[in-house]
């Protein structure tokens, strides 16, 4: 099958055939979303948790809707309106969800590692969601399906990532699943937004902004995560705008078929602007659509190898027809 994996924790140790399987079955899932009927009966008698104790939108969407189209049910988990408001530890949270039979959970977390800990509390699959600033990495498979729809094989492309990489999950998610596709990857940004750790994770990095997307095939943008930032990073957002915003005149300094991309939410003026965000170049819009795709590939790929291991049960999953 080429994965084999009970959960998705990261992509720090994800191989490429691992990765390619699941960008090769959710290409075959973004086949089925173009369909008048966008629904597969592959999870009928399946739960699925979304556990989720950070805000989110795009990302809670896009599995919400994965999981519909699948055919799951669907459980939906807010830590604002949750027993955790009355002092109910994680680990509690986590046996009474195992105590109910889930077969996957779906978490984000503000905590490195939280969806980790879950593993070691719950049976079913577990898919990180966002843990912190530590990985996003069903963003990253998407930002790779992505690119790979755009500009075919990854291997020897030129990848710039631009913004606040130090807050991000995203940019590490990337970087570890476009190293292991062969992707030549540039970190460009204000030393403050730049890990302490960042040479070793085999990127070029540059504080020019013309240096690093002259010659990218893609330029990916992040937020700035004013959420994340305690401290003092930068003087003002207009500063960062000036030294580091993608404009059309910045844009026109570039390759002409260079792909912009954008994990979302978009502080539109400050990272990028609007011209450039809703331009012919950009594919944001593309990667939300994706996304759903994605995901629907990762569940159903964990969910596989979840029925595998219960041979003692009647099958319970139907293959997808395409």
């Amino acid at each position: 099958m080429g994965w084999s994996r009970k959960h998705l924790l990261g992509l720090e140790e994800v191989g490429r055939d691992e990765i390619t399987t699941i960008l090769d079955t959710a290409s075959k899932f973004r086949e089925v979303l173009d369909r008048p009927v966008k629904k597969v009966p592959t999870f009928r008698g399946i739960t699925v948790v979304n556990l989720f104790f950070e805000a989110s939108t795009r990302t809670r969407m896009s599995f919400e809707l994965a999981e519909k189209r699948l055919s799951a049910d669907v459980m939906n988990f807010s830590a604002s309106t949750s027993s955790l408001k009355k002092g109910e530890t994680l680990r509690d949270t986590a046996r009474n969800i195992e105590a109910m039979k889930v077969d996957m959970v779906v978490m984000r977390h503000p905590s490195p590692g939280a969806p980790h800990f879950l593993t070691q509390h719950i049976d079913g699959s577990i898919i990180n969601a966002g843990d912190g600033p530590h990985e996003h990495p069903t963003q990253a498979l998407l930002d790779l399906f992505t690119m790979r729809e755009n500009v075919g094989d990854l291997d020897g492309k030129r990848v710039t990532i631009v913004g606040d990489i130090v807050h991000s999950r995203v940019a590490r998610s990337d970087i570890w699943g476009l190293k292991t596709m062969g992707a030549d990857v540039t970190l460009c940004g204000p030393k403050t937004f730049m890990p302490a750790e960042v040479e070793a994770m085999g990127v070029t990095v540059s504080h020019d902004i013309h240096e690093a997307t002259a010659d990218a095939d893609i330029v990916n943008i992040l937020r700035i995560q004013r959420e994340r930032q305690e401290g003092a990073f930068l003087p003002s957002l207009r500063e960062y705008t000036n030294l580091f915003g993608i404009d059309s005149e910045r844009l026109a300094r570039m390759r002409d078929d260079v792909l912009i991309m954008h994990p979302g939410p978009i502080n539109r003026g400050v990272e990028l602007a609007p011209d450039v965000a809703d331009g012919p170049r950009s594919v944001i819009l593309d990667q939300v659509t994706n996304g759903v795709a994605v995901r629907m590939a990762v569940l159903y790929l964990l969910s596989r190898v979840r029925a595998a291991e219960r041979v003692d049960e009647p099958e319970i999953l139907a293959e997808v027809t395409i």
